[in-house]
């Protein structure tokens, strides 16, 4: 059974299209923006929708921890299961 975590890491490649990573490649810890992954603005709002569509949840642009929330996998599965209770 894959985990929360792992789940995101498969997402977060599929809707991103980084066809030459794995979720092994993702550390739960690693940055997804900036030095991390290298992730931008416009991949942020594409992983925003498709969290929303596979889970269901709802994403506020207006949450002043958006940024946090958004940091790296372990944040966003502690966001997600916040969201989904």
């Amino acid at each position: 059974m894959m985990t929360l975590e792992d789940e995101l890491k498969t997402l977060l490649i599929d809707a991103l299209g980084l066809e030459d990573m794995t979720p092994a490649d993702i550390d739960n810890q690693a940055g997804l923006f900036g030095d991390g992954l290298g992730l931008d603005s416009v991949d942020a709002l594409e992983l925003g929708l498709a969290l929303q569509k596979r889970y269901q949840i709802t994403i506020d642009p207006q949450t002043h921890n958006m940024r946090e929330h958004f940091a790296n996998i372990a944040n966003l599965a502690a966001f997600v299961r916040s969201q989904q209770n």
